[in-house]
């Protein structure tokens, strides 16, 4: 009976625990106790405190869980004697509540403090689909507030933010250092009187894949007797967490780190073809030396072949290739690391196309209603025989040519232009 009433009394502490005030709220840090953010915190504070002057009304700052995003806005809104109204962006979704919630909100004024922030936590649930209008209710709430509104995300390029992003500044939170974090461990075991063992909480920190919150979790649950050994962490569970294209971007980029580089993509929910888009667009904002870019893309490349090869032969085998050419290749091909932190942005190079396009639809419309007419291809048509007929709508001869190949009121349009 003993081992029953043993699993009994620990399950009896671990509850207990969890009906204490948690730790991460109870050790909630101030501005000057957040790591590895010292850029982010600071466009924060330049936000905040010029509010009035700036031109977009509303803050988007994105990054991994447990990062400190939203400890940074009490943080910081405590620093300004600011009243943080929070609300949770995947309970307030739809049309309706978002005006009557959140937007009320931003027109009253704070009764207990100067004035007040509008944090509206984990945007990433809103719908984007048309019928609950739930973004576009929040774009409207943006233009019309009197007050900051920030909101927090894990990734602020996702297609369905486009309306409400450009009404807001970006600020990236980076994943943290397990450095950083075993500090706040040891910060934290000080205060509490844990006895640990050093490697148990240095593990601990790494295992938490650079989400501070989580690692502060797993140290309260763990910690139920006043003490961690290296033994308790085989109560944790793995943690699998997927990360967004910016945290792999962050990994690749970062580091000359082989190892490292090639565990990047291994919890990045984005299929290559996208991964080889970003990093295309991003690459030559982060590698400065010409050397280190040519290096990089002759890596891109050669990962472009395999892709060709998987998708004309399905020879799957190669996909290991890829993933090594685009992770470690990328990362390895600078001389040293870019030390500035870089917002990194979806590719514009599929706009561009759908740009350029639509800008030539109407030019090749007719070379195809000429190939049909004249028994030539479209492509002869838009070289040798266009010309001369938009050369003819400069007269009235053009309304005849018009007829015959049975243009439309745009093409005319096009074509006497």
């Amino acid at each position: 009976m003993r081992p029953i009433f043993a699993n009994f009394n620990k399950l009896y502490f671990v509850l207990l625990i969890f009906m204490s005030l948690p730790w991460i709220k109870k050790y909630l840090p101030n501005s000057n106790e957040i790591v590895g953010q010292d850029k982010a915190i600071k466009s924060l504070r330049d936000f905040i405190q010029d509010y009035k002057k700036q031109k977009k009304k509303a803050l988007i700052i994105y990054g991994p869980s447990g990062t400190g995003k939203t400890s940074s806005v009490y943080a910081v809104g405590s620093e300004y004697d600011l009243e943080i109204i929070e609300i949770n962006a995947s309970d307030f979704r739809n049309k309706d509540k978002i005006q009557s919630i959140v937007g009320g909100a931003s027109k009253q004024m704070s009764l207990f403090a100067k004035g007040k922030i509008i944090l509206i936590d984990e945007i990433d649930g809103l719908s984007g689909t048309k019928d609950r209008g739930g973004i576009p209710a929040l774009a409207q709430v943006i233009k019309n507030s009197s007050h900051p509104i920030i909101l927090t995300a894990l990734d602020a390029y996702d297609r369905k933010f486009s309306k409400i992003r450009k009404l807001c500044g970006v600020v990236a939170f980076a994943p943290l250092d397990h450095k950083d974090i075993l500090s706040r461990l040891y910060f934290i075991c000080d205060k509490e009187s844990i006895e640990y063992e050093d490697m148990a909480l240095k593990s601990l920190a790494r295992r938490s894949g650079g989400d501070m919150r989580a690692a502060i979790n797993d140290l309260q649950t763990l910690s139920t007797y006043k003490k961690l050994q290296r033994k308790d962490l085989e109560e944790l569970s793995d943690r699998k967490q997927t990360e967004s294209i910016n945290d792999a971007l962050l990994k690749i980029f970062k580091t000359k780190d082989a190892k490292i580089a090639l565990g990047a993509l291994n919890n990045v929910d984005f299929n290559f073809d996208d991964l080889m888009l970003w990093l295309d667009w991003n690459l030559p904002m982060e590698y400065k030396e010409p050397k280190d870019l040519a290096r990089a893309y002759d890596a891109i490349s050669k990962a472009d072949v395999y892709r060709r090869r998987i998708k004309r032969r399905q020879h799957w085998r190669f996909l290991i290739y890829m993933n090594s050419l685009l992770s470690a290749g990328v990362a390895t091909s600078k001389h040293k690391k870019n030390k500035n932190i870089i917002d990194y942005q979806q590719t514009k190079r599929i706009l561009k196309m759908w740009m350029a396009n639509n800008k030539f639809a109407k030019r090749k419309s007719i070379a195809q209603k000429i190939a049909e007419k004249t028994h030539i291809s479209a492509k002869v048509a838009l070289k040798d025989t266009l010309p001369y007929i938009k050369k003819m709508f400069e007269n009235e001869k053009g309304m005849l040519i018009a007829d015959e190949l049975d243009l439309n009121d745009d093409e005319i349009v096009w074509l006497k232009k």
